[in-house]
């Protein structure tokens, strides 16, 4: 621009000269016609005007001074232009730059102390310091990246540069074209090599000697950035939505943010969100593009109420559209298979695995394991732990307003098969006894979303498709013992009816009275023992008719159990007798030691503690020698709850502690009324 300025300064002084040159010159023409013309009529009245001849003459000799002073000008002229472009090609100028170019991060910017943090050490320890910042759209990594820049300005003052590399467009910058603006940012009038090779060679030399910062803002991957890495003494952050590694980098994978931040980061901007801030956070997934957006909302349209809104929000369409300006960025990158891959994730209401996965998508596990990678890879999944993946919550509500209604109908299915297979493995698990009684439970807990998901699926179409109903036979009857202890009883009472409603559709009488007995267990717990009696006598009936006879001894040592919270306590003991002869005639020796358990537990009732105490540890023995937990925990405590009566304090308290031990493994509620027990027996003692 400088250059352009002085140019035009010179180009007016010559025009000007020219312009006086030729009036001149027209003027001389003029006067050397008029003389000629007045020199002609003089002759022809010659008589008459002799005495003006003198005065023609000089008015003729004026017009050749013109003339030649014309003449002179221009030549003048002309020369003082040839020395003034030589002095001009000569004098150096100042080219234009614009090294500082830094956007303002958002005034309000909240919370992140730790990354910050963090990423100032990594800045420090570095002479050449490449800081990574990956993580889904709308995270906030621009804003954290620019946040820092602002505070490390002064120890770069001879640039801060920043550039948005595209990376998430169907064209990025080239490296080559990056290269090139920071260059022209130093002097824009500088000449560019098209060998690539050598525009990197004068990249670093601009850059060389300097303290330069430059932020490299959603990159696509390696390749783009890595022919970027500038000379020592600068620093390069960059920030992408995919996952990369590059030398000398540190990589900050960005989370959402604390609930602790979100909340501040709401109220920052709205501070009439009040004590609803929480709420509205966890609505938004802490996801700081969602959480600015809402918030900044709340803030202007003074018309809504905080509750109004959070209706709205609360419909999953409206939380898709918080985030659908970062993530359609993002999900059109990707290949149609991949599109199609990440909207079937959407079923998954929390972590899955490679496994589940492959099961959705109908693929080999190895296979799902490289394209959940590339998912990955792209931040469109999230990965948990070692093994398992997730979407965000607002990026699942994005992925399910893309999916098809038949995509969705197909995933759900799919999904709902294949966690009947791990509900499955639960109880395989617990039945094996010993540890594996812990790791059954803490794989229901591990996959309990996705298994109550797939349970939802198979009951609403159970009672019109047999895959579905056989499904929902196998999720409420298929990890019976594991339910038993995670869900509550009004659930399972939800699970069991839904069962009983598909067996009978199937007409699989086995599984009706198995869907029957269960039922009589969970009344049972919401104490209403008449209607748990009736539901074991019609599991009974079915269990005799089927020749079932493990059911009928399940189904006698149940109504047993009904009575004695009836306070019939003979009359329990009878039906156990009754329970415990079929299951030692068909070696059922986890049934067996249950009914002596139970049998210990009626005489301890009826007062006879010595009794109680014999049927207790013989279920113990039986129940240790198994490998069943939760047996072996409650005679432990029958035990020594009847020592406690005959005031053997000091055994009763290392069998009450043991079955403790074990109950806070399973994770049960009975813990709570064994360790106040043990408060007061050990004050006693």
């Amino acid at each position: 621009m400088l250059r352009w300025m002085a140019l035009g300064k010179k180009r007016k002084q010559r025009t000007g000269w020219r312009i006086g040159a030729w009036l001149s010159g027209i003027s001389s023409a003029l006067l050397l016609a008029a003389g000629l013309f007045i020199g002609l009529i003089a002759e022809w009245i010659k008589k008459d005007l002799d005495h003006y001849r003198s005065w023609i003459w000089g008015v003729f000799a004026a017009a050749i001074v013109l003339t030649f002073l014309t003449r002179y000008m221009e030549y003048s002229a002309s020369h003082n232009d040839t020395e003034e472009d030589s002095a001009t090609q000569d004098r150096p100028f100042s080219s234009p730059t614009s090294l500082h170019q830094l956007p303002s991060p958002p005034r309000d910017f909240t919370g992140r102390e730790e990354e910050l943090r963090v990423l100032r050490e990594k800045v420090k320890k570095c002479g050449i310091a490449i800081s990574g910042l990956h993580g889904q759209g709308g995270v906030g990594k621009t804003v954290l990246a620019l946040t820092l820049a602002e505070e490390l300005t002064p120890r770069y003052p001879d640039a801060q540069i920043y550039l948005d590399l595209k990376g998430v467009s169907q064209q990025p910058v080239t490296p080559a074209e990056a290269m090139a603006r920071v260059i022209r940012a130093f002097d824009v009038t500088a000449s560019l090599p098209e060998n690539e090779d050598q525009l990197s060679a004068l990249y670093r030399s601009v850059l060389h000697g300097k303290r330069v910062l430059l932020l490299y803002d959603n990159a696509a991957d390696a390749e783009q950035v890595l022919p970027l890495l500038p000379p020592e003494g600068c620093l390069a952050l960059v920030t992408s939505r995919q996952h990369f590694d590059l030398p000398g980098c540190y990589t900050r994978n960005l989370d959402v943010m604390s609930k602790k931040d979100a909340r501040e980061l709401v109220l920052s901007i709205a501070p009439r969100i009040g004590d609803r801030a929480d709420d509205l956070a966890k609505l938004c997934g802490y996801l700081p593009f969602a959480l600015r957006n809402v918030a900044s909302a709340l803030n202007t349209r003074v018309d809504l109420t905080v509750a109004s809104y959070m209706e709205r929000l609360s419909d999953a369409k409206k939380r898709a559209d918080l985030v659908e300006a970062s993530l359609s960025l993002s999900y059109d990158l990707l290949a149609e298979k991949q599109q199609q891959q990440w909207r079937m994730l959407g079923v998954f209401p929390g972590s899955f695995d490679a496994a589940a996965a492959a099961s959705v998508w109908e693929v080999e596990q190895n296979e799902a394991e490289d394209d959940l990678g590339e998912l990955l890879l792209r931040s469109m999944v999230k990965s948990q732990t070692e093994g398992r993946y997730r979407l965000h919550d607002l990026s699942r509500a994005y992925a399910d307003s893309k999916v098809s209604k038949i995509e969705r109908a197909t995933a759900l299915r799919r999904h709902a098969e294949h966690y009947v297979n791990v509900a499955r493995a639960t109880q395989t698990l617990y039945d094996a006894g010993g540890e594996s009684v812990l790791a059954g439970l803490g794989l229901f807990d591990l996959e309990r979303g996705n298994i109550e998901a797939g349970h939802r699926w198979a009951s609403k179409h159970g009672q019109h498709r047999d895959e579905a109903a056989r499904s929902s036979l196998a999720y409420a009857l298929g990890c019976a013992h594991v339910l038993a202890l995670r869900l509550q009883p009004e659930e399972q009472v939800q699970w069991l009816n839904s069962a009983l409603q598909a067996a009978r559709r199937l007409r699989d009488r086995m599984c009706e009275a198995a869907a029957l007995g269960n039922l009589g267990v969970f009344y049972r717990l919401l104490g209403e023992y008449r209607r748990a009696i009736e539901f074991h006598e019609q599991s009974f009936a079915i269990s005799r008719e089927i020749g079932d006879r493990e059911g009928e001894a399940s189904s006698l040592c149940m109504i047993g159990v009904a009575y004695e919270e009836l306070g019939e306590h003979r009359r329990a003991i009878q039906f156990y007798e009754h329970s415990l002869a079929i299951a030692r005639e068909i070696c059922n020796r986890r049934g067996e030691a249950l009914t002596l358990g139970n049998i210990g537990s009626a005489y301890h009732s009826l007062g006879e503690y010595r009794r109680a105490i014999k049927f207790c540890t013989e279920s113990l023995a039986i129940a240790h020698e198994m490998g069943d937990r939760l047996v072996e925990a409650n005679a432990l405590w029958n035990v020594s709850l009847a020592l406690n009566k005959l005031g053997e304090h000091a055994q009763a308290i290392p069998n009450a502690q043991a079955a403790l031990a074990i109950y806070e493994q399973m994770a049960l509620p009975d813990a709570t009324k064994v360790r106040r027990a043990l408060a007061e027996w050990q004050g006693e003692a």
